[in-house]
């Protein structure tokens, strides 16, 4: 919730000052007085670009510390602290608007504090729902919870745009009070595995340990614990590191999306009109509701197919004529704009979704770990650190391009998703070569079952 915030103020701190370009908007030096100093002068854009890559590099760098921190420590408690702390400095930044503050420096490094807070909760949560489910249906069970990323940017989107009319100011502190809110009842609430519960789980299935008492698999007293496994180690799975890199491109596309789509909106034309800024944060959830379907189809297809690689690299081509069409037809009308976004939305949140939740669920319970599920965390914070090393890089990118050219953005962004196919095509090709000798066996053993048969 707290995250989409910045995206929606952003047209509020760097107001429209002259339009008339072919990509919508031209940099003035701004003596209206309007907007907030210094976002409002003609580096306005810039200087937004460099706290969003500021947030998203402190986030990347400290999501590899909150993994290593999760398989060690009560998720619970982490989860608590960087919920509170984020909400914390996230409403420190909004109190500028009430104290008249205008230094830069004070909005930078605030927004990098919440990030380094903000970091602690991905790697978490990812591993408190792989303790909880098994691998048969774990793509679509957790595109379905991925859903909340979703729904969290759209009511943050719409609740921050609601209070724009106020100030806004209150864009982040009334959000973060809800989020502070959350924080307490995970702290008294989450359960973070089924031992908390006593409950246990066997082949994917949850029972209850009265009703599935046998003889016991150890002698009494005897444990098996697993020590958490270190980050090179972790690196080393396979199918880390080309799952890693795939999301950096893949984060690179839907974070730019996150942070720059209601500026977009706002600064080019509709049907040859211009939205306001509250109308364009509105409509960028479209955005986010074609991502929640594209998270719950990638997990489903994966699960039916077994190809998490094959799915993923296949949502990434599709994104790319998804992009150019957007960019293409989208201004033609707001039919037109909402449908295209909803797609292009679908097929960039899709993989995404699918590599930050069941993929490295998968990864971090390998086989190759003999059954240490303490590497959970730490998996979920490399690939998901690495893919935010790439959401950082694009609204940076993105900040300095959109000056010149939005449809230079969307070449990029295109570039971006045909990279983060090409990244899984060794996985592809595993998973192809593997899908093809099993129907081959098939084949073979009921060829020999007929003979049997006949004989």
């Amino acid at each position: 919730m707290t995250r989409k915030i910045t995206s929606i103020v952003k047209s509020e701190l760097d107001p429209q000052t002259r339009v008339g370009s072919a990509w919508g908007r031209l940099h003035t030096r701004n003596t209206l007085n309007v907007g907030w100093y210094p976002f409002n002068t003609s580096d306005g854009s810039a200087l937004l670009g460099e706290i969003d890559v500021a947030f998203l590099a402190v986030y990347s760098l400290g999501m590899f510390f909150a993994g290593h921190l999760g398989d060690r420590m009560d998720l619970r408690i982490v989860l608590t602290i960087g919920m509170i702390g984020t909400a914390i400095f996230t409403a420190l930044f909004g109190a500028g608007y009430w104290l008249n503050i205008h230094s830069f420096y004070y909005f930078l490094v605030f927004q990098m504090i919440a990030g380094l807070f903000q970091s602690s909760g991905w790697p978490s949560v990812v591993a408190v729902v792989g303790n909880w489910f098994g691998k048969s249906k774990r793509g679509l069970i957790m595109g379905i919870w991925n859903a909340h990323t979703s729904i969290g940017n759209i009511s943050g989107s719409l609740l921050a745009a609601s209070l724009l009319k106020y100030g806004w100011g209150w864009s982040f502190a009334i959000p973060s009070f809800i989020m502070a809110l959350v924080g307490l009842v995970v702290f008294f609430f989450l359960p973070v595995s089924p031992e908390v519960m006593e409950i246990r789980i066997d082949d994917g299935e949850i029972n209850s340990d009265k009703d599935t008492a046998k003889e016991p698999l150890l002698e009494p007293g005897q444990e098996v614990q697993h020590k958490p496994i270190g980050f090179l180690e972790a690196w080393r799975i396979p199918g880390v590191a080309p799952f890693a890199l795939c999301l950096f491109f893949s984060k690179l596309v839907a974070y730019t999306f996150l942070y720059w789509l209601p500026f977009y909106i706002s600064h080019t034309p509709i049907g040859n009109e211009y939205l306001s800024d509250a109308m364009a944060g509105s409509l960028s959830t479209i955005f986010d509701v074609g991502g929640v379907l594209g998270g719950i189809l990638a997990g489903h297809i994966s699960d039916r197919l077994n190809a998490r690689a094959i799915t993923a690299a296949s949502f990434m081509y599709c994104a790319i004529p998804a992009l150019f069409l957007y960019r293409t037809y989208g201004s033609m009308s707001m039919t037109w704009n909402i449908c295209l976004m909803f797609i292009t939305g679908m097929f960039v949140n899709g993989p995404y979704a699918l590599i930050t939740t069941a993929v490295s669920a998968d990864l971090g319970t390998h086989s190759s770990l003999n059954g240490n599920s303490r590497a959970l965390a730490t998996v979920t914070a490399i690939i998901d650190g690495t893919g935010s090393v790439g959401a950082a890089i694009g609204p940076l990118l993105t900040g300095y391009i959109s000056t010149e050219s939005w449809s230079a953005v969307f070449t990029m962004l295109m570039a971006a998703a045909l990279l983060a196919g090409l990244l899984l095509t060794h996985l592809v090709c595993a998973e192809l070569r593997g899908k093809l000798s099993s129907n081959v066996s098939k084949c073979v053993a009921d060829a020999q079952a007929t003979c049997s048969d006949q004989v």
